[in-house]
Parts: structure tokens; sequence; C-alpha cells
């Protein structure tokens, strides 16, 4: 497999490491300092494009791929306001896109204990529940794409709460997302249900990029021969 990467900071080296020892080939690295490049992309010339960019980036870099019949797989968050126009992109195009907040299967696998938990607690109001998410202190969004989807996870199941609050709430219908940024932490996320006597936590921690580098490769893997929109349940099988 043929790999464009979109993004050559931190997270697109680990990409470039992983997809390398998995036997696949990276034909081009595009950051900030050759973003002409971008536009220069000739159709057939990689099987897929890996897109870690910036917020302010992120649907640019998609539309250009999607126009040229590029399968792209994006893990850039903080851009979402857009990803309908995306999603019309790729019908228009017949093209193929793959996205998710966060690559790692354990971090997949939190999000669905976190559904799970939330429909339990549905019938327990003496709970409040709150999240906290810590990364690194170079990371642009707040929260986090994994927070937002965290958070919508238990939003879906929780009657009591109906939308989300960075850090300060204005009434007990808000769920408190408390964000973070502590050097070198790749990131970790909290869900914390409390009562007068006692209190749950459902907590994911990562030690480093590698499981969101190998998650990434491995949903470029999966979209092989595939066209739509698609996500890490429909790679799972969840």
């Amino acid at each position: 497999m043929k790999i464009i990467l979109l993004g050559y900071g931190k997270m697109g080296k680990e990409i470039e490491k992983i997809a390398i020892s998995r036997h696949h080939e990276v034909v081009q690295r595009i950051d900030e300092t050759n973003t002409y490049l971008l536009k220069e992309i000739i159709p057939g010339a990689a099987d897929v494009a890996i897109e870690f960019t910036q917020p302010d980036a992120a649907f640019e870099n998609i539309k250009v791929c999607l126009e040229r019949n590029l399968p792209v797989v994006s893990g850039t968050t903080g851009w979402l306001e857009r990803k309908k126009e995306v999603e019309a992109l790729v019908n228009k195009h017949k093209g193929t896109f793959f996205y998710a907040s966060n690559f790692s299967v354990g971090v997949n696998l939190f999000f669905h204990f976190n559904k799970f938990i939330a429909k339990m607690m549905n019938g327990f109001s003496e709970y409040d529940v709150e999240m906290e998410e810590i990364h690194h202190i170079y990371k642009k969004d707040a929260p986090s794409g994994t927070a937002i989807t965290t958070a919508e996870g238990i939003l879906q199941h929780l009657d009591r709460k109906k939308n989300w609050a960075l850090n300060e709430t204005k009434s007990k219908n808000e769920l408190r997302i408390i964000d973070r940024r502590i050097a070198a932490v790749p990131g970790t996320h909290t869900v914390t249900y409390h009562s007068p006597v006692d209190s749950i936590e459902l907590r994911h921690t990562a030690y480093s990029r590698e499981g969101f580098a190998t998650g990434a490769v491995l949903a470029a893997e999966f979209v092989q021969g595939k066209k739509g929109i698609f996500g890490m349940n429909d790679m799972l099988g969840f």
C-alpha cells in the first residue's frame, strides 16, 4: 500500500514507523513547510492519504484528496462543524473517507463501555457524572475529540444530561468536561459517577502514540477497495 502522510509531526512520524513495519510504503510527506505539494497530488499516485494536521487545515486537506479520488483517513479533531460538507464531497466524488476522533482500539472499547455504563446509570438519579481529559500542552483543541465523543455517548443514554459544557456548568442538566494540559501526556480520559456515598470511575490512559498510529494504519488497510464513509465501529465490527 502506498501512503501519503498529511502532517509529519510526532504523530505522522509514528504512523510512518508503523506503516513501514507492516510493509507499506510512504511515498510523500506533506506538512506546513511544503503544503503546495498537496494540490500537485496526481490521482492514482497513492492508495490512501493519512491526515493528522491542525483543525484549521483539515477540511482543505480532505477536500483536495477527495477531489483527486484519493481515499482519506483523518484523525484531526476540532473541525467537525464542516463534517457535513465532507460527507457531501464523498457522495459527489464517490470517494472514501474514514474518520475517528481516536484510533486506539482501547479507546474505542472505552467508548462502548461508557455507553453501556451510562445506560445502566440512567435509573440511578442519585449519581451525578462529570468527565476529565488530560493531554500534552501542545494540543490545540479543548475539549479533545475523544472527550466530545465520550460526552456524546453519555448524553445519548443518560436522560438527566442534555448537553456538555467545558469546565463550568450553569445547570445540573449540563455534563461538565474538565480539560487539563500537562507536558508529555499522550491522553487520559476519565468518566466519574459520584453520589453522596461513593463514586464509580471509567478511565482510559494512553502510554504512547503507538496505539493511535497503529489504528490509523489499520484503518488505511481497511478502506482499500471500499467506497463511502467509515469509522472505527465499521473497522472493529461493533
